[in-house]
């Protein structure tokens, strides 16, 4: 029993850019979910009258609202990045480990880069 190979453990495995992308693109997609379900209550709220479309665009005004929107907007540009990646995975390309990263820090960066373009097309700025 004592000489049984141990499968590599959480604390001493270690981690890639590849894995922190696969287990943030499952997070970003069970947010993506409740986000959807968020907009759905939010536009059905708003159908209902003009007092409830001025709650709800002064609560989207507040830190909160606004920590809201852009979060929200962060994790679809992240899933929509990392989706665009395993699609060209799936057609076989970018399995090489310097690609992987290469893609993988992309995914990361650039859902931060389309993140604060949106935010800045939505301020008027650009």
């Amino acid at each position: 029993m004592k000489n049984r190979p141990l499968s590599p453990h959480i604390q001493i495995y270690k981690w890639h850019i590849s894995s922190l992308v696969s287990i943030s693109h499952r997070i970003t997609g069970i947010i993506n979910f409740f986000a959807i379900t968020l907009i759905c209550f939010w536009f059905a709220f708003m159908l209902l009258g003009e007092t409830n479309y001025q709650i709800i665009k002064n609560f989207l005004e507040t830190f909160l609202g606004k920590f809201i929107l852009i979060g929200i907007t962060w994790s679809f540009s992240f899933q929509m990045l990392s989706e665009i990646r395993h699609l060209i995975m799936d057609y076989g390309y970018g399995f090489e480990l310097k690609t992987t990263k290469v893609t993988g820090l992309f995914v990361i960066f650039g859902s931060i880069i389309l993140t604060i373009l949106i935010y800045f097309l939505g301020r008027g700025f650009v």
